[in-house]
């Protein structure tokens, strides 16, 4: 059974919050936009009060939505790929790995993309993923290789620029939103924010181009049904 997280001591209804921190991460949109839409909608809330919501409650409902994906094992071919964000104007990098359905298992904001922020990255996968894949596939960088060898030496690579689409389709979402916000302020704040971007946003983005609009349809209420699930906004309050 799911356990919704705690609004003991907030004063609004947890519907307008779930609903604020929805429209956060699903959409490339400010605190001040959020509080705007709200407001049109007759309900008054800062944007202070939405930002604290997100961070307060945005992590809780990614790991409630990651554990109700159908197969919570993760599949055994990993798409690992890392790209440059700016925070606060200092180049950074962002490591990304996602399994063959492309699903996001883990995130890392890192400093660098050397030896040791791939072996990082590596171990940080395997920890928190509790498996080890068959296959894991990257692009032409070489601290690739060498951590490889070192943290998962049994396990096949396959270094390719062609084959790792997956991973890098997976950081489109998190440029829009690095648009929107233009840029990330700091490391921690970008580690928190993605680590929930990429736990609810991808919750929202079914494939669509391989549905019908009638199993589109059916498909996001039953992705909404879960949301209100994870959240406790589709359950009765008690006095």
């Amino acid at each position: 059974m799911d356990s919704a997280p705690s609004y003991r001591g907030h004063r609004y209804p947890v519907e307008i919050i779930a609903h604020c921190v929805w429209l956060y991460f699903r959409f490339p949109l400010s605190f001040r936009e959020v509080e705007e839409l709200m407001l049109q909608r007759g309900v008054l809330v800062s944007y202070e009060t939405v930002r604290r919501w997100c961070g307060k409650f945005g992590q809780a409902y990614a790991n409630g939505l990651r554990s109700r994906r159908p197969r919570p094992r993760p599949g055994d071919t990993w798409h690992l790929n890392e790209v440059f964000i700016k925070v606060n104007g200092e180049l950074k990098y962002l490591w990304r790995a996602v399994d063959a359905d492309g699903n996001v298992l883990d995130i890392l904001v890192q400093n660098r993309r050397d030896t040791a922020a791939a072996r990082r990255f590596f171990r940080r996968l395997i920890q928190k993923t509790c498996s080890v894949p068959r296959v894991v596939v990257t692009d032409k960088l070489r601290s690739y290789g060498a951590a490889h060898r070192e943290v998962m030496p049994s396990v096949e690579h396959r270094s390719s620029k062609y084959l790792n689409n997956r991973a890098e389709n997976s950081h489109q979402p998190t440029r829009q939103r690095e648009r929107a916000m233009k840029g990330f302020r700091s490391v921690g704040g970008a580690q928190r924010f993605l680590s929930a971007f990429s736990g609810i946003s991808p919750h929202f983005r079914p494939r669509r181009h391989l549905m019908t609009a009638s199993g589109y349809r059916a498909e996001m209420t039953v992705r909404f049904a879960i949301w209100d699930q994870i959240t406790g906004a589709g359950r009765p309050t008690t006095a």
